[in-house]
């Protein structure tokens, strides 16, 4: 007799009892699990679970917060360091502003200095120019008679100032009478002295005070007035060198057989050089009046700079040249021309400057206002 099989072979499946086998395995999983599950260990386990999940939500928002406490931190950081950036830019368009208006000081400062000797050169020889024109045409109104009365007077000086045995220290009465003598205009202008050699066209003054010296020429007091005459000395003083004024430089180019001339009133005396001598300024030894002799003595000071001697020019009387002086000398007409041309020129020169410092100065503003704005618009992109 054959056994019977615990399935059926033909289908495959399992068997009822094998099935109740794998039932009863399932329940007992199941309840391993409940077991488990209700366990204290396992209770533990889940706690930790969720404890781990919220401090990892914790760090996560704590990350968050730092995150943005960071970025704030960097952000004051950038505005800190955009105002420190600026600062230097603002000291540098200010420093920029201040060499632009030294330069200009410094540039127009220069500009004066260096015109300042031909401005002044020019204004002192307007000024005798016009010193001569007034006297010479204050002279023509004078009539005949009136002329001749003050040569008189001046010749009649002379012959005192010759007899005198003291006459470098004159009395308050004898300076006064000096000081009135062929004072034409009431100025002091007692005539004027010409240079053909070098040009040169003064007024004569009464005295050898600094205010006359440093515009014109001075008459020597104690020595004879420039109107000829025997046994006279007639002595002109004249500053040499100053850079305001030509007045007697190159005076030591004249040589002997040059010609000077003194004109007083409507009168003519020339003088031809006879002597050029270098002595000290206390030596007046040459400056004496000598008998029956008609002599004439022009005064500076040697060498340039120095000043140290004197330069002494003296001329002897001769008969006026048959042929007019034609020098050139300076006329106001001249002097005016010049004035225009020598303005005009610094006018140019400091309008060039000018326009010169504020295109500087506008260029620096120009990019000073870049600057700000640059700094303005990458605050905003940082913002």
């Amino acid at each position: 007799m054959k056994r019977r099989r615990s399935g059926n072979s033909e289908s495959g499946e399992p068997s009822t009892e094998a099935r109740r086998e794998t039932a009863e395995a399932r329940r007992k999983i199941a309840g391993d699990s409940a077991d488990i599950a209700g366990s204290s260990d396992f209770a533990g386990f889940s706690e930790f679970a969720e404890f781990s999940e919220s401090t990892e939500g914790m760090e996560s928002a704590e990350g968050s917060a730092e995150g943005a406490e960071s970025a704030k931190s960097e952000s004051l950081k950038s505005v800190k360091s955009s105002e420190q950036s600026k600062k230097p830019k603002k000291k540098s368009n200010a420093l920029l502003d201040v060499l632009i208006a030294i330069s200009a000081i410094f540039m127009i400062g220069a500009i004066c200095l260096i015109a300042y000797p031909t401005f002044s050169d020019w204004w002192n020889r307007m000024h005798q120019s016009y010193a001569v024109a007034s006297y010479v045409e204050q002279t023509e109104d004078l009539s005949g008679e009136e002329k001749q009365h003050m040569l008189d007077a001046a010749h009649a000086y002379n012959e005192a100032l010759a007899a005198n045995g003291d006459r470098w220290h004159l009395t308050d009465e004898q300076k006064q009478t000096y000081e009135n003598t062929l004072d034409i205009t009431g100025t002091g202008i007692m005539g004027y002295v010409t240079i053909p050699r070098i040009k040169v066209k003064l007024p004569v003054y009464h005295g050898t005070s600094e205010g006359v010296l440093q515009i014109a020429a001075g008459h020597l007091a104690g020595t004879s007035l420039p109107v000829g005459g025997e046994t006279t000395h007639a002595v002109i003083s004249g500053h040499t060198g100053l850079p305001s004024a030509k007045l007697l430089t190159g005076l030591d180019e004249l040589q002997k057989g040059d010609t000077f001339a003194f004109h007083v009133l409507d009168e003519t005396y020339t003088y031809q050089v006879d002597q050029i001598s270098v002595v000290l300024p206390s030596d007046i030894s040459k400056l004496n009046i000598e008998s029956g002799k008609d002599y004439a003595t022009l005064i500076t000071c040697t060498p340039y700079g120095v000043n140290s001697h004197r330069l002494l020019v003296r001329g002897h009387r001769i008969p006026n040249p048959k042929v007019p002086d034609a020098t050139t000398y300076d006329e106001p007409g001249y002097m005016t021309a010049v004035a225009a041309l020598v303005i005009g020129l610094l006018v140019s020169i400091i309008g060039f400057a000018c326009v010169w410092l504020a295109r500087l100065w506008r260029r620096g503003r120009i990019v000073k206002a870049d600057r700000v704005a640059a700094g303005r618009h990458s605050s905003g992109r940082r913002a």
